[in-house]
């Protein structure tokens, strides 16, 4: 299974469009076009088809456990 299939899967798994897959990589400081993001979704023997690496679906993961849970909240400070 390519890192394309699994993309896919959480897409519509978690029943987003392009402008929630952009917001979700922006909290986590990636920026991605559009056009970028539908060329990763196009068939694999698309002209226009883009593989998707691993650093994207990573920043991806991680934003999106930021969209679903929210931020990591900050530490305590322990009293002395």
């Amino acid at each position: 299974m390519t890192n394309n299939d699994i993309f896919k899967k959480l897409r519509v798994a978690h029943k987003l469009r392009d402008d929630d897959i952009v917001k979700i990589l922006s909290l986590v400081d990636f920026r991605i076009s559009k056009s970028e993001l539908n060329a990763m979704f196009r068939n694999e023997d698309h002209p226009k088809y883009m593989e998707c690496g691993d650093q994207i679906l990573r920043n991806f993961l991680n934003g999106l456990i930021i969209h679903l849970r929210g931020p990591m909240p900050k530490p305590k400070k322990k009293k002395e």
